[in-house]
């Protein structure tokens, strides 16, 4: 008869550990309904507001929207548990910041996104281009190097073999037709800074806030898969069933419409699905 109580109650120890374990946690994981988003600055939170959110919370979710002032906030908020997600960096940037902070995130689906573009307030065409043209590009190396490329492809630069991605630095650009002269910007400031330069290459979702369109532009990136924008969420939580539905949302026909929908995501890349 001990031995039975002994057996039984042996039992019910490892059951309360077990419901122990599960009620520490505060709830599984796969049935979490609480999330919370982040953004930087641009477009990427009104597509989500407008076009995401609405799918999510049929789905009973509860959505938390985090805006951050500069791009550099979001990633450490993604590490420390502030956010769940972000949708605001490319896949290039995101490895980049995962070896700097020692981070381990990682991409679930892309979003629409905005190519890089050269525009100018100065000069209607690229023909006006000479030696001393003055060209704004933005300050961080993932879309400096972006941005470089868009003028190795016209011509009017050369890039040196051995340029990084991450690493990039403006060293690494040599003369080709011509004696380019660089202003290096906030990539939020060369859209305000058009009049004193030639030309500038912009983030294309600083164009669509701005109430106009990527396909104006003078020439327009081929944007490369890493440097599309992605839905990033930590590596630990990519079998989740909240992140299996936010990635789902952003494939879904019913996001697709509506960005076919605004005449401001005119050129942006969309979703592979």
């Amino acid at each position: 008869m001990k031995k039975l109580f002994f057996t039984i109650f042996v039992g019910l120890i490892f059951i309360l550990a077990g419901c122990g374990q599960e009620g520490s946690s505060g709830e599984n994981a796969e049935e979490k309904k609480d999330i919370t988003i982040g953004f930087g600055v641009g477009t990427y939170e009104e597509q989500f507001r407008k076009g995401i959110l609405p799918i999510l919370e049929e789905k009973g979710y509860k959505v938390n929207i985090k805006t951050f002032s500069q791009n550099m906030q979001v990633n450490p908020a993604m590490k420390d548990g502030s956010i769940d997600a972000s949708i605001f960096q490319s896949t290039a940037y995101m490895e980049a910041i995962n070896k700097e902070i020692d981070a381990d995130m990682t991409g679930i689906t892309f979003v629409p996104s905005a190519p890089q573009s050269l525009h100018s307030t100065k000069h209607q065409s690229l023909d006006e281009v000479k030696d001393g043209t003055t060209v704004a590009l933005p300050n961080d190396p993932v879309n400096q190097e972006r941005a470089v490329r868009i003028l190795e492809d016209l011509g009017w630069v050369k890039v040196k073999e051995d340029a990084g991605t991450a690493d990039f630095n403006i060293s690494s650009v040599e003369p080709d037709k011509y004696k380019i002269s660089f202003k290096i910007l906030d990539p939020a400031q060369i859209l305000v800074s058009l009049q004193d330069v030639d030309y500038g290459v912009i983030n294309g979702n600083y164009i669509a806030n701005s109430g106009k369109k990527i396909t104006d532009s003078l020439k327009i990136e081929n944007t490369p898969k890493q440097h599309r924008i992605i839905v990033s969420i930590n590596k630990k939580d990519e079998n989740t069933q909240w992140a299996k539905d936010l990635k789902a949302a952003y494939e879904s026909e019913e996001f697709e419409k509506y960005i076919k929908s605004e005449d401001k995501y005119d050129g942006f890349i969309l979703v592979e699905k």
